[in-house]
């Protein structure tokens, strides 16, 4: 079966307020779990960072040959965030419900679909007791990581590896493991000595939705501005870092309201409402700072900037095909959920005709068994 990806006027009437409960679920922060150091699983806050703003000037180039960098070439589905939703049915009683489980990753691609002209995806999809479970298809991440390093660097121009590594200085210079009144001044003025290790990452679940869709998704947040609020349901000042280079002429303004789309949708669907960006020149220096807030970007973008995506629209197409998807991936067996490089078109087919895949854990299926049984013995 085949969904229509491409802008089209059949997604361009206003979506209603952003407020609006009937049609968005505002994201609110249900669970939370860390990797640590070592990028081992924890079920606590420990890698919950803060932000305090980086040095103008700084080399985002030192420290590449100490980079610890994550090795993710294992598979590792959807396990932590299904760990962390058992966690926290057994603490609320509750069961979570949702049409969709999922990390942002795969909503991000879905919503910004309509304006990515260029790169494509691939996921794995089942249906387990009413709700569809989403994840990457692993196989072609690795596949696109290959055919990036593979392409040449232009004459001059830093390689693929250093480019990806000046975002992850930018968050090692930008965030501090305490509030700020808990932080020495010297680990503030050193952090451009600290290793650069992306092992570490704090992971927000939140409930959130569009549509008639409801959705529980699981994503990294780099910082909080302050601090988290007691109240469970009061937002969360989140931070999203980013870097880009400093844009001088209409072109790069183009490129990098291009990059904005993804920067917002990220930030849209976890419930962050400031984004700061990071600019450098070409060779890397920290050149400048700029804040960003989620809610404007769509309509600075329309109306300052070159229009080159509409906000509403990416909502609207993700609320049709979400609430199509829903109508498509029912019982048993596991889809593929396609989109070819530079086509216009997403493409859904069923791969096994039972069973989950691997994208469940055996635990998850046996926890959400037991729970049906119990309601059944109990009506």
């Amino acid at each position: 079966m085949i969904f229509k990806s491409s802008p089209s006027n059949d997604f361009l009437a206003p979506a209603p307020p952003s407020g609006d409960q009937e049609y968005r679920i505002l994201p609110l922060e249900i669970a939370f779990f860390s990797y640590d150091d070592d990028h081992n699983f924890r079920m606590d806050d420990s890698s919950l960072r803060y932000y305090y703003p980086p040095r103008l000037g700084a080399n985002l180039c030192h420290g590449f040959e100490t980079f610890e960098q994550l090795d993710d070439a294992r598979d590792d589905h959807l396990d932590s965030l299904l760990t962390t939703i058992m966690d926290h049915e057994r603490k609320t009683d509750a069961k979570s419900d949702a049409d969709f489980i999922t990390w942002r990753g795969m909503m991000t691609k879905i919503m910004a679909s309509p304006f990515e002209n260029f790169n494509g995806f691939e996921m794995n999809a089942t249906c387990f007791q009413g709700t569809i479970f989403l994840e990457e298809n692993h196989e072609h991440k690795l596949e696109q990581r290959q055919d990036q390093h593979r392409q040449p660097s232009r004459p001059g121009a830093p390689s693929q590896d250093m480019m990806s590594f000046w975002g992850y200085k930018f968050e090692t210079l930008s965030l501090i493991p305490s509030p700020w009144a808990e932080t020495s001044r010297d680990y503030i003025e050193h952090r451009e000595d600290e290793v650069v290790n992306n092992h570490a990452q704090y992971c927000s679940v939140v409930r959130t939705g569009i549509g008639k869709t409801k959705m529980i998704i699981g994503g990294e947040v780099d910082a909080v501005w302050d601090a988290k609020p007691t109240d469970p349901d009061a937002p969360i000042n989140w931070v999203e870092l980013k870097t880009a280079e400093q844009p001088t002429t209409d072109r790069d303004m183009l490129k990098f309201e291009r990059k904005l789309l993804k920067f917002w949708v990220q930030s849209f669907l976890l419930g962050v409402p400031k984004i700061i960006v990071g600019f450098r020149s070409r060779d890397g220096i920290l050149t400048g700072l700029e804040e960003l807030e989620t809610q404007a970007l769509p309509n600075n973008v329309k109306k300052k900037g070159k229009g080159s995506w509409d906000g509403n629209l990416c909502i609207n197409f993700a609320a049709s095909f979400l609430e199509w998807l829903k109508q498509t991936v029912v019982g048993d067996g596991v889809w593929r959920i396609r989109r070819r490089d530079k086509s216009p078109m997403v493409e859904v087919f069923k791969l096994e005709d039972s069973g989950l895949g691997d994208i469940l854990t055996p635990e998850f299926v046996e926890w959400r068994q037991r729970w049906a049984s119990d309601d059944e013995t109990q009506s």
